[in-house]
């Protein structure tokens, strides 16, 4: 890359962390660190939000797909659409009624006004931990932008990979832990702008015309590609079990529901979050994708974009169009990490010890965003494929929290260990397939397994209660 390209990259890392330290100066309390204040309009967070939830791991991984599989990989976000649109009719208007007048702050908040403190601590765990594995996946695909892209091949007689990681680890924890979710939330809509504008405006005509225009890009692939069948049933099913549920337990959308100023705001937020991932960056990031798979056949599919954007893009163009997957890659990471953050300092340490004063409360959730930070580097050091480990954590999270949520929001009275059996058996279940289960019936995903198997331990243990 020309220095030029460098530069911006450099401003744009400072005025991320300009943003963190401006913040970690105006937070007065856990409410201004976690929810914002409960002042954020529609337009910031719908933004927000649909930069966290495609974030730099999806928009990786949905290059990636486009790269095998073409157009079809833009089935990935409908569920995002979909998600979206339904949380935004169930879950809005119900947990904003309970946010307005107890003042929640946490997702595992709603299921403790339902079941009580146990259940919501469990929820915590699991939260928690799948958002550790969920940031993990973030700092991988940063780390891979940064690997295929600016890095030369062994800096400071360093791996490039485990020097990427370190950049990115670095910049995106400082400013999250110092800033809280404002800064979260205003970095997330400039960065999104920045990844729409970048890759719309810049990667696609650039790439399109180096490659010699559309009918040569026909003649180079299959014409599979261009069409939205080419995913089998069984695939489009284990996208939409997995995805679509996390709209309704996912930690960083509760902290931007309880960060609405009103449910209106919210459900304006919720649906602009939705058109933004389909149909909008679902086929940007299948198409170029498949560009990349035009120029580098032979690349790793994840890396196959980057590289694409690197090679094709003229100075100036570059810096703007990486910074702008960095941006994606950031907006997710930074809300992961603070919504693991605000499980466990929240719903653990605060409720063990709810004495601690406010202000060292904020010096104390600071050091937890940081130290979680540093567990995330080492799980994402520790794997290879990004979109894995996203969906392998959103399962996990899903199939534990999922059934109970549910009944929360509808009221369903259940007893506590019940609850508690139910968020176990889903969970664990889930994971134990994930780490000993290598091939499962018809190609269905652990996640599923885990849904059900918590869905029967919820409702045959609910009935034969009222008996």
């Amino acid at each position: 890359m020309h220095p030029v390209d460098y530069a911006i990259l450099v401003l744009y890392m400072l005025g991320v962390l300009g943003v963190g330290f401006y913040f970690f100066r105006r937070n007065k309390n856990r409410d201004d660190y976690y929810v914002g204040g409960r002042t954020m309009t529609g337009g910031h967070l719908g933004l927000s939000i649909a930069a966290t939830d495609v974030g730099g791991g999806f928009s990786i991984g949905l290059g990636g797909l486009g790269f095998v599989m073409g157009l079809s990989a833009s089935w990935l976000l409908f569920t995002g659409l979909l998600g979206a649109w339904l949380a935004a009719v169930i879950i809005i208007p119900r947990v904003k009624k309970f946010d307005a007048a107890e003042g929640l702050l946490t997702y595992p908040d709603l299921l403790r006004r339902s079941y009580g403190g146990q259940v919501a601590m469990i929820a915590a765990i699991i939260s928690g931990v799948g958002y550790l594995g969920f940031t993990g996946g973030q700092i991988l695909a940063g780390a891979k932008l940064a690997a295929s892209t600016i890095i030369p091949e062994q800096p400071f007689g360093m791996d490039a990979m485990l020097f990427s990681l370190l950049l990115m680890a670095g910049v995106m924890f400082l400013y999250t832990a110092a800033g809280g979710i404002k800064a979260v939330i205003y970095t997330d809509t400039v960065q999104w702008i920045i990844l729409l504008g970048g890759l719309v405006f810049l990667g696609i005509p650039f790439a399109m015309a180096d490659l010699g225009g559309w009918s040569e890009i026909r003649k180079q692939l299959p014409p599979e590609f261009f069409s939205l069948t080419n995913v089998s049933v069984i695939q489009l099913f284990n996208w939409f079990i997995t995805i679509i549920p996390i709209w309704f337990v996912g930690m960083t959308l509760y902290q931007r529901l309880y960060a609405a100023r009103d449910e209106r705001e919210a459900r304006r937020a919720w649906y602009l979050a939705g058109i933004l991932e389909y149909p909008v960056i679902a086929f940007t990031g299948a198409f170029l994708g498949m560009l990349s798979r035009v120029y580098f056949p032979d690349a790793e599919p994840e890396t196959g974009l980057p590289m694409l954007l690197k090679s094709t893009l003229p100075v100036v163009a570059t810096g703007v169009v990486i910074a702008s997957y960095f941006s994606a890659i950031m907006s997710t990471a930074d809300s992961c990490l603070l919504a693991a953050s605000g499980n466990f300092v929240n719903d653990i340490i605060e409720r063990l010890k709810p004495d601690i004063p406010r202000r060292r409360m904020v010096w104390i959730s600071q050091g937890v965003t940081l130290l979680i930070g540093i567990i995330t580097f080492i799980i994402a050091a520790s794997f290879e494929r990004v979109l894995d480990i996203i969906l392998h954590a959103y399962a996990f999270m899903v199939s534990g929290l999922f059934v109970p949520t549910l009944a929360a929001l509808f009221g369903l009275n259940t007893p506590r260990h019940i609850v508690i059996w139910s968020m176990i058996s889903g969970g664990g279940s889930t994971l134990a397939l994930l780490l000993f289960a290598s091939d499962l019936p018809l190609g269905i995903v652990p996640g599923a397994y885990g849904l059900l198997i918590s869905a029967v331990v919820f409702f045959l243990g609910r009935a034969s209660a009222r008996h």
